[in-house]
């Protein structure tokens, strides 16, 4: 604690003359705990770049913690790049347009030219500002689907995805020989202006954004004739304008905007944790449905990189998973370009080594190759930029309901992905289906898989320091047996090693090092657990495989309770 509270201490003398900091820091002198908290650790950048809570400390999104790894950026990219360049976008989070000014500032006068976003715009918007624009990285301001209290600070690639490990260890070795307080370069934001380092992103970048979603759709006829009813809700963030106006421009009219997390927010009102894998962000919708009986309900998360569905059934609206809606767009695209016949010669379809293997099943139908990668959308962006031809790419996408379907981007996109989705339901609706009666019949065709996701919370250094023991007692005496089922293959992801407990093989995972094990169990059935890369937890996915839906969902459901018991959970 002692040097927890010689760094507490110290921020409290440099910041004397910030009276908001210093004030906030005074409040806390008599709090042990949250002077712990605050200052145990330095927010870690990573491939993910830093995500924390929003507050004075070194474990806290703040201006200097902002400021320190941007001015490491910098650093970083003039060691490596002449005259680099760099994009950046924010979303609706609080002070969002404070740190993307702060950035800019900062890059401008280390001498970083900088393309700015004038006002907040989905993520997805800055990684093709990146490619577009050629520049040598690009950041977004966003805490995506976090609670209000936190913020983050995302880091990309000159090829438009987030940072790969290697980048972002070579950038965090320049941010960590950078002080805090006494380090970080910084001109004026207005004369960075005048000046012309920092230029604003054009409008006409935005409508080529607009105008290669808008070559995505595979039936635009159907859309055009359709009468499908749409509610849909932004969730307070920068999907407003860009979801809006990419489907009016492609002929669906019967829209209604959630009016209560229409406008952007980043205290998120009606949803404190603004994420649409959960049921509570459509409960405003689903009020809306009393007096307009919508076929489908969309909700972009706040940086608008992912999308939740509800959809109308005889029994009432049900909330789909990211794995529902990655088989339903994987069916849909697959099925409709191989009647059209604009299926390329060698097509390729990547998903989350944690998402459905259904998908597998599906491709295996069409004859395409489905490549699975580490959880990640950088790992989906680099298969596009391996591949010969950028046009053999069909979609990517992560259970975490992220989706992207075309090449214009290198990150996940849910303005394009939302398009899909009601194409995808108007198609099937003149065919007299919902998206759920496709569903099952994709499981009566391919067998039944229940997808269940466990999470568990550990806040704090007391939780970090849990969360890594869990995961080290389980590598070293992994179970034998979850539920019902022998394990029969262990993966290792760490060590990159996978055996075959039937055969005695062992074999090496090709898949860069990461801290994930995995377990295959009898019938096909398996687990894989992950701690979080931007939240405090522990992630557990289970796939149980069975004769019917409920079977599986049953099967599903021992697994993971067996292995919360396996860890004490």
């Amino acid at each position: 604690m002692n040097n927890v509270r010689e760094l507490y201490e110290h921020w409290l003398a440099s910041t004397v003359n910030d009276e908001q900091t210093h004030a906030e820091l005074e409040s806390i002198k008599d709090n042990d705990d949250e002077i712990l908290d605050r200052f145990y650790r330095n927010l870690e950048f990573g491939t993910a770049g830093l995500r924390g809570v929003l507050g004075a400390g070194t474990n806290r999104m703040n201006k200097y913690t902002v400021g320190q790894a941007t001015q490491g950026l910098a650093d970083y990219l003039n060691s490596k790049y002449d005259s680099p360049s760099v994009a950046i976008g924010y979303d609706s989070r609080i002070k969002s347009d404070e740190f993307s000014k702060l950035s800019a500032s900062i890059l401008a006068a280390n001498g970083v030219k900088v393309y700015l976003y004038k006002q907040l715009m989905p993520t997805p918007f800055v990684s093709f500002a990146v490619m577009r624009l050629k520049c040598q990285s690009g950041i977004v301001i966003t805490a995506s689907h976090n609670p209000s209290k936190y913020n983050g600070y995302k880091c990309y690639d000159p090829a438009g995805y987030q940072m790969t490990e290697e980048a972002a260890a070579a950038t965090y070795e320049f941010i960590q020989k950078t002080d805090l307080f006494t380090g970080i370069k910084c001109a004026d934001y207005e004369e960075s202006i005048k000046s012309g380092m920092i230029e604003f992103i054009s409008q006409d970048i935005i409508e080529e954004y607009y105008a290669l979603c808008l070559e995505r759709p595979i039936n635009p006829e159907v859309i055009k004739s359709s009468d499908v009813k749409i509610i849909y809700s932004p969730l307070n963030g920068t999907g407003n304008i860009p979801v809006r106006t990419v489907l009016d421009r492609a002929g669906f009219k019967n829209i209604r905007v959630v009016k209560e997390q229409e406008l952007p927010d980043g205290n998120f009102p009606t949803c404190p944790y603004p994420n649409p894998e959960i049921q509570q962000v459509f409960e405003c919708g689903l009020k809306m449905t009393e007096e307009f009986k919508a076929d489908l309900l969309i909700a972009t998360d706040p940086d608008c990189d992912r999308v939740g569905t509800a959809v109308l059934t005889d029994c009432g609206y049900k909330l789909l998973s990211g794995n529902d809606i990655g088989v339903l767009l994987t069916n849909y695209i697959l099925s409709q370009r191989k009647a059209k016949g604009t299926l390329p010669a060698d097509p390729i379809l990547v998903r989350s080594f944690v998402s459905t293997k259904l998908v597998d099943k599906i491709c295996e139908k069409y004859g395409v190759r489905l490549v699975e990668v580490l959880t990640g959308f950088k790992y989906i962006g680099e298969q596009i930029n391996n591949l010969k031809d950028k046009n053999d790419f069909i979609m990517g996408f992560e259970e975490s309901y992220g989706y992207l379907i075309g090449t214009h981007a290198r990150d996940k996109d849910a303005v394009a992905a939302s398009l899909m989705i009601c194409e995808m339901t108007a198609y099937y609706k003149q065919h007299g289906k919902t998206l759920v009666d496709v569903l099952n019949e994709i499981y009566d065709e391919f067998g039944y898989f229940s997808c269940k996701l466990l999470n568990f919370v550990f806040e704090g250094a007391d939780g970090m320091a849990a969360m890594a023991k869990i995961m080290k007692d389980t590598a070293e005496n992994p179970p034998e047996k979850i539920g019902d089922y022998n394990v029969i293959g262990r993966l290792n992801y760490n060590t990159r090693t996978a055996v075959n407990l039937l055969t005695g093989e062992t074999s090496e995972i090709p898949l860069p090092k990461s801290n994930v094990l995995a377990f295959a169990l009898e019938n096909g059935n398996y687990l894989i657990m992950r701690p979080s890369g931007t939240e405090p937890k522990i992630k557990i996915y289970i796939t149980g495989i069975g004769t019917n839906k409920e079977n599986a969902e049953k099967i599903a459901d021992s697994i993971g309770n067996s292995m919360k018991s396996i860890l004490g959970l």
